[in-house]
């Protein structure tokens, strides 16, 4: 069983992105062979910066080493260096029709964002399809709102296999199932779109601020709340266990205590679960090369499996001979 999944490199990762999405990638790869890559050709439709776009890239790849992934047990790697994948995305993009594409909601989402109507930005979903098809790849892990993605990969790969054979590899979407659902400093989602996000690695000096900023309602303390209902508990959760959570609870429920004494168990808590993450980033800071390393031998290993892909789709429609 094949995994693979793709991250963008546009900042910084933040809880919501480990708690959403990263820990569950790094718990697959215990599960299925797992391929793993830094989305630049992606990231390109809105960084335009180049030392930006390389420092972003980089620094993606030693947050996911970080973070747990092991490069023993995951194939870690960036896109653009997988040229295999450009050639396939043609391939694709010759008989992928304009009304597939322009049902897609993720473009008309990101043009109402205010991004670029660029050419890339239309085709990002067969871009997408590629990097997913080119791994003979089962199973791609995905958020509830990003399942549209994977059936709009397997029309495609449909439609390829429908005229030329069966070549590709039909994916199917992992929702991930436990992926939580983080608030931000203003109780909303937490997104960079909404500027209101706590980057995992950032000081713990800088941490502490902003969670002590978070947005509050005005109950006072005697009170009592109920716990499933507050995002400072729900964030509180995200970092202890069983009993921390039920202990936490029993205090909303008696009331009697004041939202910055929530506020600090969260910091102390977040401090202590990314420690050991801060640490090896630390490590992997120091030697960047070991990093490069890390991701020219996925590159190697990823080219062999997407060349294998290309080439039969080459041949399939005759361009190979």
């Amino acid at each position: 069983m094949r995994v693979v999944s793709g991250i963008q490199p546009t900042g910084r990762p933040h809880w919501g992105n480990y708690f959403g999405a990263i820990r569950q990638y790094i718990q697959l790869q215990d599960e299925k062979q797992a391929f793993y890559f830094i989305a630049n050709l992606h990231a390109l439709t809105s960084v335009r910066d180049p030392q930006v776009m390389s420092d972003y890239t980089l620094n993606a790849a030693i947050d996911l080493l970080a973070l747990g992934l092991d490069p023993q047990r995951a194939v870690l790697f960036v896109q653009s260096h997988v040229p295999e994948i450009s050639e396939l995305c043609w391939l694709l993009l010759s008989g992928t029709s304009m009304g597939l594409l322009e049902r897609c909601v993720s473009y008309k989402d990101k043009v109402e964002k205010g991004l670029a109507t660029v050419a890339g930005l239309f085709t990002y979903p067969v871009l997408q399809a590629a990097d997913i098809l080119a791994y003979d790849s089962d199973v791609v892990p995905v958020g509830q709102d990003q399942t549209q993605h994977i059936e709009v990969c397997r029309d495609i790969a449909q439609a390829f296999n429908h005229q030329f054979g069966e070549v590709f590899v039909l994916p199917r979407a992992q929702v991930l199932a436990d992926s939580a659902k983080v608030p931000g400093t203003d109780g909303e989602k937490m997104s960079k779109s909404y500027n209101n996000t706590i980057e995992i690695f950032e000081s713990p000096k800088e941490m502490r601020k902003k969670v002590m900023r978070i947005a509050t309602d005005s109950r006072p303390m005697e009170e009592p709340k109920e716990p499933a209902d507050d995002h400072l508990y729900q964030l509180y959760s995200l970092f202890v266990g069983p009993a921390e959570r039920e202990a936490m609870a029993a205090k909303y429920r008696a009331g009697g205590f004041g939202y910055g004494e929530v506020k600090k168990a969260i910091a102390d808590a977040a401090e202590t679960f990314f420690a050991e993450a801060h640490r090896r980033r630390a490590e992997l800071v120091a030697d960047p090369d070991q990093v490069r390393a890390i991701l020219a031998d996925g590159a190697a290993k990823a080219r062999t499996k997407a060349s294998e892909v290309l080439t039969r789709a080459q041949t399939a429609c005759g361009i190979k001979f």
